[in-house]
């Protein structure tokens, strides 16, 4: 049996977002039906057969075999803002009528009147003053239950399909194979780590506690009723980008990771402590190409730059994947309910 038959006769197949792999794909079926026939499928295929061959050189025992992806334009879309900042423009626009000092302070002024570029001057700082005044005081309960409610209802404005409709259908085939196969994968990005738990089982089969990102403070509390509850401060504890996100993957998960996948300058330090390790490894880059079925933005992108990490990739011969080239399809077919 060649290698491909090897692997896809355990790998599992995914249909759609939400949908967990239950039946392994027949033996000779494609694992990666989503991937155009080239370089980086081939280099995924041969990096998953050489890891996983017992007695191979390069077999890695499973408790080894840990995968780490970037969310934001790795998983899924990105543009025209991350969705987490969706979500806090929406949250504003709903809070503003109780807050009318906004309509004179920046950032706030800038989105109630759809104002982009002050929006993009305001830059990281503003954007925590948004999480922070949109956020903060509720209990993590309540969050989760918003954030579920804002994914039930809100739509992509390209689009026009529900937020978490927009997951890459190529990554989901490529994480089921890798758990098919033994791996352990866990989301790493600097999103809010509360925001994405909402999400992540259902849309790409990643638990909650396999999601690494940036986080706020918390504060234990019982209410009058006796009731225990955790309440969001106003506070940043951990940003989980850039220099950040190896520091997340020790804190966290407790072992170097032996792939690891981005799409930004912002996963470049992932993907150089990934690469670090010694033994077999593998580093993957998903570059934006395609204008027609997504996006195409690298180098002067405000959102999800590539530029440092793209030079260092080619230099160092790690994986870029061409989202125009590569993939045969980018997001999975909508479900009756996206098409209403």
């Amino acid at each position: 049996m060649n290698r491909r038959a090897m692997l896809s006769g355990a790998a599992a197949l995914v249909a759609a977002p939400g949908i967990v792999p239950a039946k392994a794909a027949a033996a000779g079926a494609d694992p990666l039906p989503s991937w155009n026939e080239g370089g980086p499928k081939q280099a995924i295929l041969d990096f998953v057969g050489r890891v996983t061959t017992a007695g191979g050189h390069d077999f890695v025992p499973p408790p080894q075999r840990i995968a780490v992806f970037d969310n934001d334009g790795t998983l899924w879309a990105e543009q025209p803002v991350y969705f987490q900042v969706a979500f806090a423009l929406d949250r504003v626009k709903a809070l503003a009528p109780q807050h009318p000092e906004w309509r004179d302070t920046e950032p706030f002024r800038g989105i109630i009147e759809g104002d982009r570029q002050a929006l993009a001057a305001a830059g990281e700082k503003g954007l925590l003053q948004i999480i922070a005044a949109t956020h903060a005081g509720m209990t993590t309960t309540a969050f989760d239950a918003l954030v579920a409610e804002w994914f039930r209802t809100a739509r992509h404005p390209r689009f026009d399909r529900p937020y978490d409709g927009l997951v890459y259908q190529p990554m989901l085939e490529l994480l089921a194979l890798l758990r098919a196969n033994g791996f352990k994968t866990f989301i790493v990005s600097g999103g809010g780590v509360e925001f994405m738990r909402v999400f992540a089982d259902r849309a790409y089969g990643i638990p909650p506690e396999q999601v690494v990102g940036s986080s706020g403070v918390t504060k234990f509390e019982i209410r009058p009723d006796g009731q225990p509850v955790l309440i969001k401060e106003a506070k940043v504890e951990f940003i989980d980008d850039g220099p950040g996100k190896p520091s997340g993957i020790d804190r966290v998960i407790g072992r170097q990771p032996i792939l690891a996948f981005g799409n930004s300058d912002g996963d470049q330090q992932m993907l150089e402590w990934t690469a670090a390790g010694t033994g077999p490894r593998f580093l993957g880059l998903v570059h934006h190409t395609d204008a027609e079925r997504e996006y195409a933005y690298d180098r002067e992108s405000r959102v999800g730059r590539l530029d440092k990490a793209l030079d260092e990739a080619v230099q160092r011969g790690w994986t870029v994947v061409d989202m125009r080239r590569d993939w045969k399809s980018v997001f999975p077919a909508a479900s009756p309910a996206e098409r209403r």
